[in-house]
């Protein structure tokens, strides 16, 4: 299904606007605004429900344990009232609904940003080697790979696979070639080449990953059993525009932040970009709610955390460059929505949430506070 999203949704939007901009730094940007804008209805109810529930959700546990107490005997009563109670605040989990609906999409818009043509594109093959004399006895099934949209020219694109007709069990002393071919099996990715001219060099670049000794992989795709065993082997289709730039980002398929001990500083500022953002949209998710000391810890803990891991963790700076985007546009929509009127049931709820605060918070000063006439140890 992502892959399906990706290849009929994604990338042709991704085409027009690189139709529109020659610059796949911008065409990110634009996708990502589009797609986003698109989500806006069903992001702006989780965020609805969120901000509904954390007002409600101190009141629903009281009449909750209310309820239950007392029509424990009478279990039918007891799940209507809860009913009405749910009717009346909303359920907790209405905010699920509309978050489950946009991921797919959204890992899709992940996953098309860590492919082709922002990154080079790996298939990794699993081998079989079995002994000469037991070939006979295998049932060749053909094999093929997942399939990746590849970018041949700036809007050209074509699902590709890597197969093999015979299956990945082979025999000792077997020579097999994995096939580069367009998803159907019309055309291979040299005669895709050759018809639609790349922009870059699309040589494949292989390596076996596993299996020293069992298999051998020559350049042009050249697969020689050795010895019975399990081996695997990788081919690395290269991205268009993996190596280039956009504003102060050296490369949109440079991945992490230290490269052989070099500092890719370019990768630390999209980092600090995305903690930036993710702090200002959890700071805004809870503006005008009761002080809550846990929440606010959380809120300041959590993004420091997230923007750490990312500082290792192997992203392209054009999914980075996605992220950033993404958090900005959900820190003005949370901005906009908190700026909402609540009904008038939560809002009473929520003033005298206040209203309380500020009465404890008052007393607590007053109690602390010392007499000028009283000693700092204390009474005595």
């Amino acid at each position: 299904m992502i892959g399906y999203i990706s290849d009929n949704l994604l990338l042709p939007i991704l085409d027009f606007f690189y139709g529109l901009v020659p610059s796949y730094g911008l065409a990110i940007i634009a996708l990502t605004v589009v797609i986003r804008l698109a989500l806006f209805p069903l992001s702006a109810g989780s965020i609805r429900n969120a901000r509904r529930m954390r007002i409600a959700q101190p009141v629903m546990q009281q009449r909750q344990a209310d309820i239950k107490a007392k029509y424990a005997s009478n279990p039918q009563k007891q799940q209507e009232e809860l009913g009405k109670l749910m009717k009346e605040f909303g359920s907790p989990l209405a905010g699920c609904l509309p978050l489950l609906v946009q991921m797919p999409i959204l890992f899709a818009l992940f996953a098309t940003l860590r492919g082709s043509p922002f990154a080079d594109v790996p298939y990794s093959l699993n081998l079989k080697v079995v002994p000469s004399d037991l070939v006979a006895a295998v049932e060749a099934k053909p094999f093929a790979s997942a399939s990746h949209s590849i970018f041949i020219t700036e809007t050209d694109h074509v699902p590709v696979v890597a197969a093999l007709p015979g299956g990945n069990r082979l025999g000792v002393g077997e020579s097999v070639k994995v096939q580069l071919q367009a998803k159907d099996g019309s055309e291979s990715l040299e005669a895709i080449e050759q018809r639609l001219t790349p922009s870059i060099d699309l040589t494949p670049q292989w390596s076996l990953t596993k299996g020293e000794g069992i298999v051998t992989v020559n350049a042009d795709g050249t697969l020689k059993a050795l010895a019975p065993g399990d081996a695997t082997v990788e081919v690395k289709i290269p991205g268009l525009a993996a190596r280039s730039g956009f504003l102060f980002i050296k490369a949109l398929g440079q991945v992490g932040f230290l490269t052989d001990g070099t500092v890719n500083w370019d990768i630390a500022v999209l980092v600090a970009g995305f903690g930036i953002s993710l702090f200002a949209s959890q700071i805004l998710s809870g503006w005008g709610m009761p002080a809550n000391p846990q929440q606010a810890t959380a809120n300041k803990v959590t993004p420091v955390m997230i923007t750490g891991m990312f500082l290792f963790f192997p992203l392209p700076a054009g999914v980075l460059l996605y992220m950033v985007v993404a958090n900005i546009f959900q820190a003005l929509q949370t901005y906009i929505l908190i700026r909402e009127p609540l009904p008038d049931n939560l809002q009473a709820i929520l003033d005298q949430q206040v209203s309380q605060q500020t009465v404890t918070a008052n007393a607590t000063a007053v109690t602390t506070e010392r007499l000028p006439f009283e000693p700092k140890g204390g009474k005595g």
